[in-house]
Order: C-alpha cells, then structure tokens, then sequence
C-alpha cells in the first residue's frame, strides 16, 4: 500500500510539475511582441492612460495587451464565444437539445473554436487598425511602418495566439490540475499583483500616499479574500427524498441534499457588467479631436472612469441586472426538475414537476439576490473605502479565489480517491485469491 501510496504522490507531482510548465510557456509567449510595433512607445502610450475596456482586456491577458504582445487578445475571445453558445441554448431549443447530448456537445465545442477564430480575426485586424493611430507623448508613433500588410500579418499572429492559449489550455485540462482556461486567467492576474504591491509601496515612501491610506488598503484586500472564499463555498442545501430501494442487500436512496451556490452566477456578472461599461468610455477615447461631438465624448469617458460615483452606480446595477440573467444559466431549474422524477425523488412538501420548479425558482430567485449584494460590495466598496483602484478588484479577487479553492479541492478528491482505493483492495474486493464475491 505504501507503494501505491508514493506512486500517486509522484503522479501529483508530475501534475504539478505539468501545470507549472505549460504556465511557465504561457508567461514567456506573453513576453513577445507583435511584429512592427515599437515596444518602448507603446509602453510609454498606456503608461499616459488608455483605460476603458483596454484594462479589462490587459487584466485578463497578463499584460500582453499593452506590450502588444502575441497573445494580446488572451483568451477572452474563447470565453465570449462560449457565453455567446451558452445564451443561445436558452433561445434555440436545436442548440440546447444539442449541448444535452455528449456527442452534440462536441459539436458545440467544434462550432465555439471556429467561431473564436473568425472572432480573434475581427478583433485582431481592429486592434491593428487603432493601434496605428496611438502615438506615445514624445509623438512616437507605437506602429512606425503602417498599413494593409500590417493590419493582415497582426490578424494572423493574435489568432494564431489565441489558439495557442486555448491548445495550452487543453493540455492543462487534460493533465494537470484544473481547468486550464482558468488556470491561464488566474496566473494573467497573479503575475501583476506582486508589482501592485510595489507600486503602492513606492507611493508611500514617495509620500503620495498616506500611511492610513496604505494599512486600509491592504486590509481591505486581506479581507476581501476571507469573504470571496467564505461565500464562494456557500450554499443553500434543498432537502430531496430519494425513492429506497434494496441492491445486493444494500439500501439506496433515502434523504439528499441539493446543494444551491449563494454565488450561483459566479465571476460572470462583473465581467459582463464591466465590459459593457467600459465600452461607450473605450469608443469615446477614439472620437478624433477635430470631431464636433468631441467635448460631449470627453464628459461620458470622465463620467464613467472607474471610481466615479455614477460609474460605481452603473456597475452596481449592471452586476445586479447580469446576476439575475445569468444565475438561470448556470443553475437550470427545469432540467433539474425532470431529472429529479426520472430519478423518482421529489422535495418534501412540494408536488413534483411544476411546483418543484416554481419553488427552485423562489430559491434560486432568493439566492440570487444576496449573490447580487455580494457580488456589488466586493466589486464596488474596496475602491469606495481606499479611494483608489487596484488590480485586487472584486473580479480578479472572484477568479483568484474560486480557482484556488477548485485546485485545493480536485488536490483533495485526487488523494482521497487514493486512500478510498487502497482501503477496498485491503479488504481484498478488487484482487487476491480471497477478494470478495457479489
């Protein structure tokens, strides 16, 4: 036993390993920039401004976004079109009857992929054409040599990039540890926040920054990670009643529970919430100056900057609104429904069928709005308290702690599946001349 003990330790190990490679292999692919963009004026562009969507993007990215690197576009693009497939299964009943179905939903898969690439291409060719007319403040131009030829061969290489993040992706699902998309977002926020620390701490030696500022800051950010992990592992439990039944002389069924996330939309509704506001500010930066409608773009761009009182009132009711929409998605009420009576199991007191799903509905509905006040107090409040923003924002807290806590737990299953094994084979079920016969 102590044999096959260290053999899955070393099997761990070498997912760990895996894993931490193919990081690594992300990390250094984010480094390379796009051909013909000079690196030093587009650093010193963003390094002026150039907010918007442009932060939301370069979040998720690791910072290839403004480096202008090859992965520039992340793997937004894939999760876009994922989202995009997931709304129109609640639409098109031919999709959805298709994601129900194993070999539907590799259809599904097949049809997202292509569609990210047509969407990499638009992105991609976009991004080219505006980052031609970007110029750094000592009027460098950030492409020195542009036109059609550039705008084709950086299409090409930021969706050639994205699919490389995705094929990275796979392979870390496939042998590592977790879900290799959101590992790819994870370790995109996680290599930032060590020059945030920095940065905050420069600031107050420089004495920009006050000493209280500082000590709120950093205890809102300790305590916004105690409450992210303490609701994301939350839920409401929906007692269901199984029908018994007698196996080889075991009982099976009897009372369960149905576990309901208080989070059930997850990091979704803010990302949703702030691509949608950062949109009207991201299209009112590339209003030319000689353009009438200027001064009016320039007051909607100040308007919604991130910390602003009608920004934060915005995006509060933005995340409230995506909650609502989005929750359904996640927890299907109607699928659960029927397959709670094919599996002849019903909530006590409620009949089956409809009024099973009127009262999941009420829950989830319930659920749903203490999921919004969550949702709005850690993506709002900690820029209110500390006055200033941060790359421990309420989405990057979300996605820090929700993949750490499923890497933890898929460590857990993975061992104590171990031990579980082990313990059948002691009692000699699966081998040996005295296993045990059914």
């Amino acid at each position: 036993m102590a044999g096959a003990q260290s053999g899955k330790l070393e099997e761990l190990k070498k997912k760990v390993f895996f894993t931490f490679a193919l990081l690594v292999v992300f990390r250094m692919a984010a480094q390379v920039p796009v051909p013909g963009v000079d690196a030093g004026a587009i650093s010193a562009y963003f390094a002026e401004g150039g907010g918007g969507i442009f932060d939301l993007i370069n979040t998720f990215s690791g910072g290839a976004f403004k480096r202008f690197s090859v992965l520039a576009l992340g793997i937004m693009p894939y999760i876009t079109t994922s989202i995009i497939f997931s709304l129109l299964g609640e639409v098109i009943p031919q999709i959805a009857e298709l994601q129900e179905d194993s070999e539907g939903h590799k259809k599904i898969q097949k049809w997202t992929r292509y569609a990210t690439v047509i969407l990499c291409c638009v992105q991609g060719y976009s991004m080219a054409a505006v980052f031609e007319g970007f110029k750094a403040p000592s009027g460098a131009a950030v492409i020195p040599d542009p036109g059609f030829l550039f705008r084709i061969s950086t299409m090409i290489t930021l969706a050639a990039g994205t699919m490389f993040l995705l094929w990275l992706g796979e392979r870390i699902t496939e042998i590592g540890l977790e879900n290799g998309v959101s590992l790819i977002i994870f370790a995109g926020i996680v290599v930032a926040l060590p020059a945030e620390v920095i940065q905050k701490l420069t600031l107050y030696r420089s004495g920009e920054l006050s000493g209280l500022t500082l000590l709120i800051t950093f205890f809102v950010i300790l305590a916004g990670f105690y409450i992210v992990a303490y609701v994301e592992k939350a839920y409401r439990g929906v007692p269901v009643q199984y029908a018994k039944k007698i196996v080889h002389n075991r009982q099976y069924g009897g009372a369960q529970t149905l576990p309901v996330r208080v989070d059930t939309g997850g990091v979704m509704p803010p990302i949703l919430a702030s691509s949608l506001l950062a949109a009207p500010a991201t299209f009112a930066s590339f209003v030319s100056e000689t353009n009438p409608l200027k001064p009016y773009f320039d007051t909607i761009q100040q308007s919604l900057y991130p910390g602003n009182m009608l920004f934060n009132l915005f995006f509060a009711a933005l995340i409230v609104y995506m909650t609502y929409f989005y929750a359904p998605i996640q927890f299907k009420t109607k699928k659960i429904t029927e397959m709670l009576q094919k599996n002849n199991a019903f909530v006590p007191g409620i009949r089956p069928g409809a009024k099973t799903k009127e009262f999941l509905d009420f829950v989830l509905n319930r659920l749903s709005f203490f999921g919004a006040m969550f949702l709005v107090v850690i993506c709002v409040l900690p820029a209110i308290l500390t006055g200033t923003q941060t790359r421990f924002g309420g989405t990057s807290l979300l996605i820090l702690v929700s993949v750490a806590i499923r890497v933890m737990m898929n460590i857990q299953s993975f061992m104590y599946a171990d031990q579980y094994q082990n313990a059948y084979k002691a009692k000699g079920k699966y081998s040996g001349s005295g296993r045990r016969r059914f």
